[in-house]
């Protein structure tokens, strides 16, 4: 690979800050994706989305939190109870690492778990790289935006989903049409830096949570359920 240096992302310039660019560099030069190839996909409420190839011409995706504006309070409000980050600091930056670095960590748990999410490759500072989803077009649309056309169906393998991450000991703390993709009619959970492990006190209300905003979700689509009949399901 030749030589890679900030110019070669200068398109974004108004996009990305002189750190943000280096993580960049560092990336592309690690293999994670070629630099020439990087395009946008999504901007959210604290991170925007791209999307790239790899040498071996793969797609992946990017999700880049934005350092000054990111809700850094609410993300420590979070990381504070998860043992694996005790000792994170109270500080912006610190906190923003440390919530990419949990998301890729929770990815790793829901790869273990064989559910159907996004494959976590790489991640550096306030940079994650994941596997992408979505066809050779355009990526998998929000369920919110694609309701499925069997919506039994795509209801059962989503609390399948669910359920397998129970069984590692977590939920995914923020479970909604808003976090999951229709992909060929089949859900891919995405968005894990909410995910909480069972030793966290929130641990059940978070897992209620999920459970009710997906029976709501459902019910919408002319699924009669509810959030008992799911939690029962998920701890069968």
């Amino acid at each position: 690979m030749g030589k890679i240096g900030k110019e070669k992302f200068k398109t974004f310039g108004d996009v990305f800050d002189n750190f943000t660019l280096a993580n960049l560099v560092s990336l592309s030069q690690k293999g994670c994706f070629l630099e020439g190839t990087l395009s946008t996909g999504k901007i959210g409420k604290e991170a925007n989305i791209f999307f790239a190839e790899n040498e071996q011409g793969e797609r992946v995706c990017l999700k880049v939190y934005r350092l000054e504006t990111a809700n850094f309070n609410r993300m420590y409000e979070y990381i504070r109870s998860d043992p694996r980050f005790i000792g994170v600091l109270h500080r912006r930056r610190k906190v923003i690492f440390a919530w990419v670095q949990r998301e890729f960590r929770n990815l790793l748990i829901a790869a273990d778990a064989k559910m159907s999410a996004p494959k976590p490759i790489k991640f550096l500072s306030n940079i994650l790289v994941m596997s992408y989803i979505g066809g050779k077009d355009e990526p998998a649309p929000m369920l919110k935006d694609a309701p499925p056309k069997n919506p039994e169906a795509f209801f059962q393998k989503t609390i399948e989903n669910m359920k397998a991450l129970f069984q590692k000991g977590y939920t995914h703390g923020d479970l909604s049409r808003f976090n999951i993709l229709n992909h060929r009619e089949r859900p891919v959970l995405i968005d894990f830096s909410h995910a909480t492990m069972n030793t966290n006190p929130l641990f059940n209300e978070l897992l209620e949570r999920d459970a009710k905003n997906i029976a709501l979700d459902f019910w919408q689509y002319g699924v009669k359920t509810s959030k008992e009949d799911i939690l029962k399901f998920i701890k069968s």
